[in-house]
């Protein structure tokens, strides 16, 4: 099932770690932003993810960052 995951994921190396922090939209976008900044995704893919992320709502936001990165 991992697998599955780390397929479709975009960045599967960016490790997002949410289970425990603010679950405030703009807490996650926060973290996901910096995490990414940190493991050296470019500033247009960053963009690009923040973007998406905002484009929705509360579901869309939690859905975009399963796609992006690795939730854990």
């Amino acid at each position: 099932m991992m697998d599955n995951v780390l397929e479709r994921c975009k960045y599967p190396d960016v490790d997002i770690k949410l289970i425990g922090e603010d679950g405030n939209a703009f807490v996650i976008l926060g973290i996901c932003q910096r995490e990414a900044r940190q493991q050296g995704v470019s500033p247009e893919e960053i963009k690009a993810f923040m973007q998406e992320g905002m484009a929705g709502d509360y579901n869309h936001l939690l859905a975009t960052c399963q796609r992006w990165f690795n939730i854990c």
